[in-house]
């Protein structure tokens, strides 16, 4: 399975380049055109280049439209040919084992070889959400491991006779191979680990599973996660050795100071979040008129001291340095921007850095 999962880099890129889109809403703009412009950015992600383009799932945020990332990939399959498409996670406890094994051993039927299985194990939400997506179950983020051997017995459909899930199968899914008249592949999506700290990074390790850290939100932690994970890892079927994704917030631009007004409205869009007060993702000129406080002042330089803005150039410098910081085996690109034409610019900006 290893194949399915190390990347190839292109022209002069250290290691493989990714994407991970979380189809933003901006000010102005609707769910239908946040949606649009995420095939947009796929399409535009095969074409120069990128080697896989992943959607987070999201819940109860109004700039954020990927609450339902399996039925986005189905979209994006449809739209691409070659790239691979994932999920950035799906976040586990929010969800029956079962129906996750179904959703994409659906989207492998309709996009063979090209469908990555990532997963997390915190809510992607707040906790009153997070309660009405899971209906007073109580098999939360302390159950992930737990979940995740069932996913994967559903997924190999291997459950041992005496299970009691032993005759329940995920359809589509390797017992269709093993019916009468049965044609099936044998192969299934690759499942990664996703996390923002050590608990997936030993996790992923110990199952020998590839890791995709959260460096865009959880910078200070990144180091010792894949540290963890490395020192850790076990050879499993999936890997013989260690692979993991750094994932970056990178925004490039033209003009630098483009770019930096971009980042600054994904700063204010992060106050806004971080107050309890979720909204669109706000233009530029929305976030250069608001009066930030100063401990809002505070949230938006820590946030924009994570994001590696300016020109193409510039852009490409950060993400080589990050590269070498961090050993990286691969980096996930996430633009945080506003509206449809500088995001897309963007990507294909660094991809022209790198002669992609």
């Amino acid at each position: 399975m290893s194949d399915a999962i190390r990347g190839r880099s292109l022209g002069s890129a250290p290691v493989p380049l990714s994407v991970l889109d979380l189809a933003t809403v901006g000010s102005g703009r609707t769910a239908t055109q946040a949606l649009g412009t995420t095939v947009e950015l796929a399409r535009l992600a095969e074409r120069v280049g990128y080697h896989r383009f992943w959607v987070a799932e999201h819940h109860s945020m109004p700039g954020v439209a990927s609450s339902a990332p399996a039925v986005i990939l189905a979209h994006l399959a449809a739209h691409t040919e070659r790239i691979r498409l994932g999920s950035g996670g799906v976040m586990l406890p929010n969800h029956q084992p079962l129906v996750i094994a179904e959703q994409f051993g659906t989207l492998e039927a309709m996009a063979p070889g090209r469908v990555d299985l990532g997963l997390g194990r915190a809510p992607g939400t707040d906790q009153a959400t997070a309660a009405a997506l899971r209906r007073g179950r109580t098999d939360g983020a302390d159950q992930f491991p737990e979940q995740l051997a069932e996913l994967v017995r559903f997924l190999d459909d291997d459950f041992p006779p005496e299970h009691p899930y032993s005759r329940i199968h995920a359809v589509p899914g390797p017992v269709q191979g093993r019916v009468p008249g049965g044609v099936q592949s044998d192969h299934r999506p690759p499942v990664w680990l996703l996390g923002s700290s050590g608990f997936s990074a030993q996790l992923a390790g110990r199952l020998g599973l590839p890791f995709a850290f959260a460096h865009h939100f959880s910078s200070a932690h990144t180091l010792p996660a894949l540290q963890l994970y490395r020192q850790s890892f076990r050879p499993s079927q999936a890997l013989s050795e260690p692979y993991a994704i750094v994932t970056a917030n990178a925004l490039a631009a033209d003009d630098p100071r483009d770019a930096y007004r971009q980042a600054l409205a994904g700063g204010l869009s992060m106050v806004r979040l971080r107050t309890g007060r979720p909204g669109l993702v706000p233009t530029p000129q929305e976030a250069e008129a608001y009066p930030f406080s100063e401990p809002e002042r505070a949230v938006v330089e820590e946030y924009l001291s994570n994001v590696i803005h300016g020109t193409a150039e510039t852009v490409r410098a950060g993400l080589d340095e990050l590269a070498k910081l961090t050993g990286a085996d691969e980096l996930m690109l996430s633009a945080m921007g506003q509206g449809h034409d500088a995001r897309l610019r963007s990507y294909e900006l660094i991809a022209g850095a790198y002669a992609q």
